[in-house]
């Protein structure tokens, strides 16, 4: 007897191999029927031989009664979530145990045990060493996928800031010299004086806790971003985050004599694309003594938040403008260069695609 498709119904099923099983796939729609255990040995194949990969074990919310047939026992199959947290849809019949699986969906199932073994590390319980050292820098802890490659230019970024502030910052005198001849003024800028400080404006700082705060916050998403972009692009498209968050800072007080310094707009930036390719990662917040995580829109939300509330509130002090303009030219340059930073990085591009939605 021949099977006919529950896909799309049209097709005749045909047996190929996938990952060293016999499954059967349609010629028309390219989707593939499992029969009971067949994904489970695939799976376990395709994870280098890890015999505990269990379908049944990974199955994620039950979305209800599925439009298709299983065409071995005539029944309506049951539409699932793959697992928790990876919003990729499958067909089950209750009755015989097969799945379902569009074509669109495969090569996501194939990795769905790499998958599920990052989402647990990225929704791991908090240790009691991150709360304490939360509680007391009251700092953001991230919870993201490990780099595959040490981010040589993210700590070379932060060598260079720390050292440079060595040796100004502890002097009152050396430090007037430094910021009159390297910090950014708007009103210095527009005459045509010091058009260096564009650029060395960003490495200067005015304390110590302003440059741990920035230094933080860069080795926090640097070391991601520089994974995704590698070493080059992601050191040229921080300092265009700096120059972005200049060049706003400049658009909207332009007679400023205000000195400017600081790392901030450029971290903006780097903020930005954060958001547009990372959104499965999570940063803790802590509320006084309680610690909760946070989604990357949501924490960036409530960063964005303040500052547009200290640049209605706040005086002359702080660059509230180079802020939201070195995140604004993020938020650009990730939407800009997604589709790039995705396809060099599939598994980023798997933990970030939406759910297909498929008429049933």
């Amino acid at each position: 007897m021949v099977m006919s498709c529950p896909g799309c119904e049209l097709g005749v099923m045909t047996v190929n191999h996938f990952y060293g099983e016999e499954v059967d796939s349609c010629k028309k729609c390219g989707g593939m029927w499992f029969e009971n255990g067949e994904l489970n040995a695939a799976l376990s194949k395709a994870d280098n031989g890890d015999d505990a990969v269990r379908v049944e074990e990974t199955l994620g919310q039950h979305l209800g009664i599925s439009l298709r047939f299983c065409q071995q026992c005539d029944f309506n199959m049951q539409r699932y979530h793959l697992m928790d947290g990876y919003q990729i849809e499958v067909d089950v019949c209750h009755q015989c145990s097969g799945i379902w699986i569009d074509e669109h969906e495969r090569s996501k199932v194939v990795n769905s045990p790499r998958v599920k073994h990052l989402l647990g590390e990225l929704d791991a319980n908090i240790s009691v060493k991150t709360w304490v050292f939360q509680f007391l820098s009251q700092m953001p802890v991230e919870f993201n996928i490990k780099p595959k490659s040490r981010p040589i230019v993210t700590y070379l970024l932060l060598a260079l800031n720390i050292l440079i502030f060595a040796g100004y910052g502890f002097d009152i005198n050396t430090t007037d010299t430094v910021f009159d001849n390297f910090a950014m003024r708007s009103s210095d800028l527009l005459t045509g004086h010091h058009p260096w400080s564009l650029l060395s404006h960003m490495f200067l700082h005015g304390d110590l806790m302003h440059l741990a705060g920035n230094m933080y916050f860069l080795y926090v998403v640097g070391d991601n971003l520089e994974d995704a972009l590698g070493r080059v692009k992601f050191l040229g498209l921080y300092l265009l985050c700096g120059f972005a968050a200049a060049g706003a800072q400049i658009v909207a007080d332009p007679a400023s004599s205000v000195y400017m310094v600081g790392a901030s707009g450029a971290i903006a930036g780097l903020f930005g694309m954060y958001l547009m390719w990372f959104r499965h990662a999570s940063l803790t917040f802590m509320f006084v003594v309680y610690q909760k995580k946070l989604s990357p829109l949501a924490f960036f939300g409530i960063w964005l938040g303040f500052n547009i509330v200290g640049l209605i509130m706040a005086g002359e002090g702080v660059a509230y403008w180079a802020h939201i303009g070195g995140f604004i030219a993020g938020l650009v340059i990730g939407i800009l260069l997604k589709s790039k930073v995705m396809a060099t990085n599939p598994l980023l591009a798997m933990l970030n695609e939406p759910e297909v939605k498929v008429t049933r």
